[in-house]
């Protein structure tokens, strides 16, 4: 018999690492159900595990390459942003691109300088002061799309277009302010007023790339022909990459590039369009998890107690004078009610984005940096308990909870490679609607028009003439494109718009 051949040990320690990251991204996702139930951001979940995994916690895992964690989370980043940019349509940019730009950047300045303020009175120097300003001045897309599309919350349109608009376009803001802030005091020199001119520069190639690369994207996948299915997620994934990367290089910003170009493909008629859809929404959480996994990882839960004093007191700070404020000012020019006004400058949750930025000092050799890094952190956790854990109750405390249909289990979807003239559109029946008790074959639809299926609890019920819709069945059915004002009129708005 011949005996087992030894596992070297480097193979060995590679394998251990992936049995504790396997076992860590189950324990994530099983418990994000319950961190949704409580109204805490998912991500908070991430973060625990990943410090309980880490060298002072159950795992004892040694890591602390600031670098790889960086290089991790900015990738991570990019995956989450053009999931956020499919899933938010063109029309929502041009309607709330006033004051959703308004936050991502006036918003942003006033808000980095409002902490910094904060941070001086507590004893950090004025350079320190307005670097951890700048580091914790952007909300994080992660962190809102994880709020408001992972916990089922449905806010009334304005607010939540510009929630999920301002946390896709406001990252360029705060990186800019941050790398530069950190290069004048690893270099020793102030920031000059040059700053304001490199943000414009910045932010425009990001735009012109980012708009570029998603109609060239929905261009080349229109035009292709490829050999199976699987292939069409990567080629979405390579326009992704490069939306980020080329930018980046050229000295625009990635993360504006990648968000745009993921919101003009999402918005075009592309094949394997819900194929595409659920891809990137895995790459996105895949990533997500990772990286808070891995930025988790990379904390001392006793240098945490060290700074939980002025990490707590900034935290406040953020929460209930610099973000409110800031929000406030920046849309009173867009007549937002005082309530919305109140309720988006509540919702300024961090997330990852803050993180990565704290990541940045330490890689550059600025003093004092870890212990800016460890307040970062603190400020991040602090901030999912309050605002993170009270938006859903203050949504409904305001009445700025949208009612909606409740989500539908069973989901019908055709994945095509070739671009389809017609949609399959899910509606919930309530009893304001015309078709509403009546016989499918009663229904006066269009020609082409047809019920495909209709969902009933946990029933799958047959589409035959004689169906009767009832108050709460979700309707799939297939329509072509100019019949679809029609069919809205019978169903009202299709369920996902």
């Amino acid at each position: 018999m011949t005996a087992a051949l030894p596992i070297p040990p480097e193979p060995a320690t590679t394998a251990w690492i992936l049995v504790v990251l396997g076992l860590l991204l189950a324990v994530s996702a099983l418990f994000s159900r319950a961190s949704a139930r409580a109204g805490i951001p998912v991500f908070l979940v991430f973060l625990v595990l990943g410090m309980a995994a880490g060298s002072e916690g159950l795992g004892g895992i040694a890591f602390e390459d600031y670098g790889f964690a960086f290089r991790l989370g900015t990738v991570a980043l990019a995956l989450i942003l053009f999931d956020g940019g499919l899933n938010t349509p063109l029309a929502d940019l041009k309607r709330g691109i006033g004051p959703a730009g308004a936050l991502a950047t006036l918003g942003v300045a006033g808000t980095a300088s409002l902490v910094a303020a904060g941070a001086r009175l507590l004893g950090f120097s004025w350079p320190h002061a307005f670097l951890l300003g700048a580091i914790v001045s952007s909300t994080d897309a992660a962190a809102v799309f994880s709020v408001l599309r992972g916990s089922g919350l449905q806010l009334r349109h304005r607010v939540g277009t510009t929630l999920e608009l301002e946390s896709g376009l406001n990252d360029p803001m705060a990186v800019i302010l941050t790398l530069e802030l950190t290069r004048g005091l690893a270099g020793g020199h102030a920031v000059g007023a040059g700053l304001l001119l490199e943000v414009v520069l910045e932010m425009a190639i990001g735009a012109v790339f980012g708009l570029g690369a998603g109609f060239l994207g929905r261009g080349l996948l229109r035009r292709s022909r490829l050999p199976a299915g699987g292939l069409y997620p990567v080629l979405s994934l390579a326009v992704a990459l490069v939306a980020f990367g080329l930018p980046t290089l050229l000295g625009g910003s990635g993360f504006l590039a990648v968000y745009l170009a993921g919101m003009v493909l999402g918005d075009g008629e592309i094949p394997y369009r819900a194929g595409l859809r659920h891809f990137h929404d895995t790459a996105a959480w895949c990533g997500q998890l990772t990286m808070f996994l891995v930025l988790g990882l990379l904390v001392f839960p006793s240098r945490l107690l060290q700074v939980a004093g002025e990490g707590l007191a900034l935290a406040l700070v953020l929460a209930f004078v610099a973000r409110p404020l800031s929000a406030l000012l920046c849309l009173l020019p867009f007549r937002f009610p005082l309530r919305e006004a109140l309720f988006v400058g509540w919702v300024g949750l961090r997330g990852a984005v803050p993180i990565i930025l704290a990541i940045f000092p330490v890689l550059e050799r600025v003093p004092g940096a870890e212990r800016l890094f460890d307040v970062v952190f603190f400020i991040v956790v602090a901030g999912a308990f309050v605002p993170g854990g009270t938006v859903g109750w203050l949504a409904r405390r305001f009445g700025l909870a949208a009612g909606g249909p409740p989500p539908v289990d069973a989901v019908l979807e055709i994945n095509s490679t070739q671009v389809l003239d017609g949609d399959v559109l899910s509606f919930h029946v309530d009893d304001a609607l015309p078709v509403c008790g009546a016989a499918l074959a009663d229904i006066p639809l269009p020609p082409e028009a047809g019920v495909m299926l209709v969902v009933r609890g946990s029933e799958l019920v047959a589409a035959r003439g004689d169906t009767v819709l009832q108050p709460g069945d979700h309707v799939h059915l297939f329509c072509r494109r100019e019949d679809r004002p029609l069919v809205q009129l019978l169903f009202g708005r299709a369920e996902g718009e």
